[in-house]
């Protein structure tokens, strides 16, 4: 009997130290223990997902790699095509500056005009640097054409014969793609199907208007009139 006692003595001690306790604690309980499986589900799909997502960036950037490869071996053979032909010979490359990272790597161009040692774009003189810039653009529209291109005063720096040389390879690749060119060049606008003027009247307003060439002159065509030239797709337009 006295052992029960002390038992029954000790385990009130017990439950004195335990305090109060919480009734709700089993729901309580069963809520944080269903919030758990739920977060733990939850975790194991974002990381299902944060996998999957890995592994088909790794499939993109192979691919985006094979391609770039691809275009840049392209635009590279173009571009010497196109160099050769708007400085009529010599010779010019276009490198990458990091190939084992082709993705995020820079592009550097050496060009050899006739006559001369290679140098950087930036050793050119400004003709040279233009013609060399063309040659950039007109091989990439010829690797993979777009609907237009604008060109800003490219051939500002060029002589008469680069400019023809210049109007040869709008004229050509003009097939597939609309140029816009913006330019003071005679011979340029000579080349042009149609021709844009713009004019600041007294008011300080800007206007355009459409414009032709009548032997020396350029002449303003009126409102409604039909310009001299029948206008064709994939033509160039001067302004």
């Amino acid at each position: 009997a006295a052992g029960l006692e002390e038992e029954v003595r000790e385990t009130r001690a017990r439950l004195r130290r335990l305090s109060n306790v919480n009734p709700d604690a089993p729901r309580e309980y069963t809520e944080a223990a269903g919030r758990h499986d739920f977060l733990l589900h939850q975790s194991e799909d974002l990381e299902k997902a944060a996998f999957d997502l890995r592994r088909i960036i790794r499939e993109l950037d192979k691919r985006m790699e094979i391609e770039l490869r691809r275009t840049f071996d392209a635009v590279s053979t173009e571009f010497v095509h196109f160099f050769q032909l708007l400085f009529r010979g010599g010779t010019a490359q276009i490198s990458l500056t990091d190939p084992e990272d082709i993705i995020n790597t820079g592009v550097e161009i050496v060009a050899r005009p006739p006559g001369k040692r290679p140098q950087s774009l930036d050793l050119l003189s400004g003709g040279e640097r233009s013609l060399t810039a063309c040659a950039l653009i007109f091989a990439i529209l010829r690797v993979s054409p777009t609907p237009f291109c604008i060109l800003d005063e490219v051939d500002a720096a060029l002589d008469e014969a680069n400019v023809d040389r210049f109007r040869e390879v709008v004229e050509e690749l003009g097939v597939n793609t609309q140029f816009i060119l913006i330019t003071h060049n005679r011979r340029t606008l000579e080349a042009s199907n149609t021709i844009y003027g713009i004019t600041m009247g007294d008011d300080g307003v800007s206007r355009v208007i459409s414009l032709r060439l009548d032997g020396d002159e350029m002449v303003e065509i009126e409102a409604g009139a039909t310009p001299g030239a029948a206008e064709e797709e994939a033509e160039p337009v001067a302004m």
